[in-house]
């Protein structure tokens, strides 16, 4: 396949047009299957290190003896270094080989996961933390972009990329319920080192499973990759000190402005820069643009509604850790979301895939909103269970394939990395805004009056709403711009002269 050739939806492509392996292509080929075997365990694995370590922070804070603060600190490391970094490992994965940097990222990544488990002291933890995320951050856009080399055919791609898109919401479920269930029973250092024989695994197993495409010509665009690392951390790390502090706080309004500022000038310099790290052209994509924003609500939406139910159900009711997991069992059906909606995208459409999906979820937000003291697992808390993890899953997938239409397959390390930093954009920016709507509904209901179990529940069913209202928001907006692509498509196509 030529390197210029798009990585596009079924729905954009001839069907007499299709794609093959040509002769720049090396390395296995003959076990798709297989191989994406290995790349969705390796996917699942990154997400999972993020929410593995959610139960047992509280068993990590007396061990060290540590601040609220310090705990804050520990449970963002991973996220800051992995989101940070996404647009720098997919632009490497591009220019250096994907299946390279994905075997890096992957040997980083399991073996800070041993340290984290073997750290005798929190700075020593904390570093391996930040050491995993930059590993994950080499691995995941390398992972996606293969994708396009296991699958040169483009019917089997869609469906690879649709199931894809539903992989870092298994992973995240997957870790909130591993850790529920290990804590009860292992201490939390084989829980936070439990990923590292997936990474394993893929370090050598990849060169068996995986085809090796040459790298594209290009360099490296350090002065946008260190203005992009630096303008994504530190609003990241603003938006997580929320959690600890008010909006208005020094500690939070420096780091947001600072990054905010980077990001600008990041954007300044792409657009002059002879080869960007981001090249400003895939942006001018309205669809893919809401696509994306899609990703980043859903991941938002699926991290925070399992916070806030987490400790709603242990915080309120009392529930221990292993019954919390239990109760939060049914989002494991946004596993069967992927390949659903890899059988609907080729008859309805990638845009139609995620309008459903961000309306099932959003009504599932609306039901699980309808929480309340008296009883833990009511039966619009189960139907809201059942629902809001297909919507999700329906969403990820769809949106994935809407993200990836017309990308250039010498360019699918980066789209990479712009998928995965919505992805791993959604739960901090998600978490920051509802989690603070959360507190100042608590305590607008605590002032009249309302005992603090019934405050705080009313304040998280707020928050909940609050996602719906996105959700459905981003529905529309996805409607809207379809419509309007296709009506311009329409008008093109009715023009005698264009």
């Amino acid at each position: 396949m030529s390197s210029a050739e798009p990585l596009r939806s079924v729905a954009t492509i001839d069907r007499n047009d299709r794609e093959r392996s040509g002769p720049c292509r090396s390395g296995p080929a003959g076990r798709p299957g297989a191989a994406f075997a290995l790349l969705a365990a390796v996917q699942v694995a990154l997400i999972l290190a993020i929410t593995v370590i959610t139960v047992p922070l509280p068993a990590i804070q007396r061990d060290f003896d540590l601040t609220r603060g310090e705990l804050a600190l520990l449970g963002a490391a991973y996220g800051l270094s992995f989101s940070g970094l996404l647009l720098l490992g997919g632009r490497l994965a591009d220019i250096t080989g994907r299946r390279r940097v994905l075997r890096v990222g992957a040997g980083l990544f399991g073996l800070a996961s041993v340290a984290a488990g073997l750290a005798p002291v929190f700075p020593a933890l904390l570093a391996a933390r930040f050491l995993q995320g930059i590993g994950a951050a080499l691995a995941a856009p390398s992972a996606l972009a293969l994708l396009s080399d296991v699958f040169p055919d483009v019917d089997r791609r869609t469906r690879a990329v649709a199931a894809w898109g539903s992989l870092s919401a298994v992973g995240a479920v997957s870790g909130v319920l591993l850790s529920g269930v290990a804590a009860t029973w292992v201490p939390w250092r084989w829980i936070i080192a439990f990923p590292a024989w997936v990474a394993a695994l893929a370090a050598f197993t990849a060169p068996r499973l995986l085809p090796s495409p040459p790298p594209v010509r290009g360099r490296l665009d350090v002065l946008g990759a260190l203005l992009a690392t630096g303008g994504l951390t530190a609003l990241s790390y603003g938006l997580v000190t929320t959690l600890d502090q008010p909006w208005s706080a020094p500690g939070v309004v420096g780091p947001l402005a600072g990054g905010v500022g980077l990001l600008g000038a990041f954007i300044v310099a792409e657009a002059r820069a002879p080869a960007p790290l981001l090249p400003l052209s895939f942006f001018t994509s309205v669809p893919r643009i809401v696509a994306l924003a899609a990703i980043l609500v859903a991941s938002g939406g699926i991290s925070t509604s399992l916070f806030i139910l987490s400790l709603y159900f242990q915080q309120v009711h009392g529930r221990s850790p292993l019954q919390t997991s239990t109760l939060l069992l049914p989002y494991g059906l946004v596993a069967i979301a992927g390949p659903v909606a890899g059988r609907l995208i080729p008859r309805v459409g990638a845009p139609m895939v995620t309008v459903a999906g961000l309306l099932v979820a959003a009504s599932g937000l609306l039901l699980l909103s309808r929480m309340d003291v008296a009883a833990a697992y009511r039966a619009p808390t189960l139907v809201g269970l059942l629902l809001l993890p297909v919507g999700i899953g329906l969403t990820f997938a769809g949106a994935t394939v809407g993200a990836l239409v017309g990308i250039l397959d010498h360019q699918a390390g980066v789209a990479g990395g712009i998928v995965n930093t919505a992805l791993e954009a959604g739960p901090t920016i998600g978490l920051a805004a509802l989690l603070s709507l959360a507190g100042v509904q608590t305590a607008h209901l605590s002032e009249r009056g309302l005992t603090s179990a019934a405050a705080t529940t009313g304040g998280y069913a707020f928050a909940l709403i609050a996602a719906a209202v996105a959700f459905t928001l981003t529905a529309v907006a996805t409607v809207a711009v379809h419509r309007a692509a296709r009506h311009a498509s329409r008008a093109r196509c009715s023009d005698p002269i264009g």
